[in-house]
């Protein structure tokens, strides 16, 4: 009888895990909103004039690199539920003022919607897991790094290249989770 409820919890589990993975946005539109993504972004820094080198800038925008590593070796869940959150403190942050920014405010505002709906669509395929308060304490630092050079144009270029490679790496996560064609 234990070896039963054993077999069946372990069977849910593995459902719970093979649905996550078998998810049809994540199969089917993923990749397309990644690149739409990576896409605005890409027209954001066509406008750019950076010219931010900084160390205390790089330093604060140095992202801790254990944390894709930690994720890497998660769970597919834990996979996504990393994404997620990657995704929705990029909107987040994005969602501040940067009207002094060198993109056009549609742009950005097309970027906040996409990565917010590929945000919410990669939820769905989850459940709920605990935010990484490392990943939530970078990103803290971003926004106030934002904020105390005044939300120049600099420093959101200097952000904007620092989320595609943060977009760039979590594409590259969550397609380790997508079948192979």
């Amino acid at each position: 009888m234990l070896s039963r409820i054993l077999c069946v919890c372990l069977s849910l589990s593995l459902f719970s895990v093979a649905s996550s993975l078998s998810c049809r946005w994540m199969d089917h539109k993923f990749k397309e909103y990644s690149e739409s993504c990576l896409d605005l972004l890409h027209v954001m820094g066509n406008n750019s004039t950076n010219s931010t080198e900084d160390s205390e800038v790089q330093d604060a925008v140095a992202f801790p690199d254990d944390l894709y590593n930690q994720a890497s070796q998660a769970s597919a869940e834990g996979k996504l539920a990393f994404a997620v959150q990657v995704l929705d403190e990029t909107a987040g942050l994005f969602e501040e003022d940067h009207s002094s920014a060198s993109w056009e405010e549609n742009t950005a505002d097309d970027f906040v919607n996409v990565v917010t709906q590929q945000a919410d669509e990669l939820r769905s395929c989850t459940g709920s897991h605990k935010r990484n308060k490392k990943l939530h304490m970078y990103f803290k630092r971003l926004s106030s790094l934002v904020k105390r050079m005044d939300h120049s144009a600099d420093v959101w270029e200097v952000v904007r290249k620092q989320i595609k490679s943060h977009l760039m790496s979590t594409d590259l996560l969550v397609s380790s989770l997508l079948p192979t064609n």
